[in-house]
């Protein structure tokens, strides 16, 4: 079909979306039953599901249909000059165990439900379009950054290949490995994408806290990208004791040593906010063994994980130095001795201030209500901003956060923001009607 409808006016395939985003849902349920939450596992059956069907679909629109090593999934709808530097959009397809359906996979289906559109309409760009499903942005699997981006650009140092997956504990090689992909060539440092073939990078996806839905909002138009600053796997060891019959000074306690490092960070993560940064600090586990804590004794083991986010890294490198300092304090109090373990982490990044103008426009053009706000969470988009691609990131009002599975993206609001995303993408691969 034809059309001589404005490029930019051309009606994403909306019923398209809400098709893939129905068999996601049952795919996952098919694998891991009928239960609370979706759970698309990185390299594992759920991901590798959404991938085959991203690409069946892909087949069947007529788009080319391509994988890296990672086994990046890479979308092309061809352009006219397909030697000039590529739009390309996305996001990845896995989740957290017991997600919700939209994180990371409302980026891959607004990419689709754009490009069927397109070719409805009977339009074609002036360069390639590529929507990317990107793998293992989802650390909880792995215990790394952006997995399956880091190896697009041949980033992923060839030792993240031997680290395990949290909870079957074989290495990301051999998941890889078994899905059909090509760690040789990710040891390798090989490299899909280059910089300079790519003319921006748009990533939509669903907000993943509380501040559209509180301001009634439908869209955000996203400014920058937290880095992080993690130790996921730290410890503080003591002397286990008898909870009556050792005295305060006789003791060397790991809780009460964890509890005021925690409690000093809580007052220099405040003191810090007072002078105008912006940062957040998470101890998002905190526990003593199972087998040897008891209520009659005093803690000679307390196990933690503290997560650190900005989109600054001299907040991120102060708070670590606080961070730093507080245990020193506490083991020289205490008698105690912390093993913060590997530190792992994630660069900021800053969102191109030119995309930031046309997805805000374009939001004006629709009279969708929106605003400018930061990311607090890491997202693959980062790490194309991170290699000097204009980069930009849209989001969608979502309700109940994300990473739970209560998600409650309203299809009506993914449909604004896929329209907002396809203007952009319109202007910046200049469609028009096919000849």
């Amino acid at each position: 079909m034809r059309t001589n409808t404005p490029a930019a006016a051309i009606e994403p395939d909306l019923q398209l979306a809400r098709a893939l985003f129905e068999q996601l849902r049952r795919d996952s349920d098919e694998l891991h039953g009928v239960a609370h939450g979706i759970t698309r596992d990185t390299y594992g059956a759920g991901e590798q599901r959404a991938h085959q069907l991203m690409a069946q679909t892909a087949h069947r629109l007529g788009l080319e249909v391509t994988t890296d090593a990672a086994l990046n999934l890479y979308l092309t709808l061809p352009g006219r000059k397909r030697e000039a530097p590529a739009v390309m959009t996305g996001s990845h397809l896995d989740s957290v165990p017991r997600g919700g359906n939209y994180d990371g996979a409302a980026g891959v289906v607004a990419g689709l439900a754009v490009l069927a559109g397109w070719i409805a309409a009977g339009a074609q760009p002036q360069c390639d379009v590529t929507v990317m499903g990107v793998r293992a942005e989802e650390s909880a699997w792995f215990p790394v950054s952006y997995i399956g981006s880091k190896s697009a650009f041949g980033l992923l140092p060839a030792e993240a290949l031997e680290i395990l997956r949290l909870d079957t504990r074989r290495s990301l090689r051999e998941h890889l490995a078994e899905c059909g992909g090509r760690p040789a060539g990710i040891a390798a440092g090989e490299a899909h994408l280059a910089p300079a073939r790519i003319a921006c990078f748009l990533e939509l996806h669903i907000e993943q806290g509380p501040v559209l839905v509180e301001a009634g909002e439908q869209v955000g138009v996203v400014t920058g990208i937290c880095g992080s600053l993690r130790y996921r796997h730290a410890r503080v060891l003591g002397d286990y004791a008898h909870s009556g019959a050792t005295p305060r000074s006789h003791r060397r306690d790991a809780v009460a040593a964890l509890a005021e490092v925690i409690a000093r960070l809580q007052q220099d993560w405040a003191a810090m906010e007072r002078a105008g940064q912006e940062l957040t600090l998470t101890f998002g586990q905190v526990y003593t063994d199972a087998q040897q804590a008891d209520i009659s004794k005093v803690a000679g083991l307390a196990s933690f994980g503290v997560d650190i986010r900005s989109r600054s890294t001299a907040s991120l490198q102060e708070m670590e130095r606080h961070l730093l300092a507080a245990v020193a304090a506490a083991e020289e109090k205490h008698g105690v001795r912390f093993e913060l373990g590997e530190r792992t982490g994630s660069q900021p990044a800053q969102m191109d201030a030119v995309l930031q103008d046309e997805l805000q426009a374009a939001a004006q053009d629709m009279r969708l209500t929106h605003r400018r706000l930061p990311s607090g969470a890491g997202h693959d988009a980062a790490l194309f901003a991170n290699q000097g691609i204009p980069t930009a990131m849209l989001f969608v009002r979502n309700g109940n956060g994300s990473h739970n599975p209560d998600e409650a993206m309203e299809l009506d609001d993914f449909a604004a923001g896929v329209r907002a995303l396809a203007q952009v993408m319109a202007g910046r691969a200049r469609l028009a009607p096919r000849h």
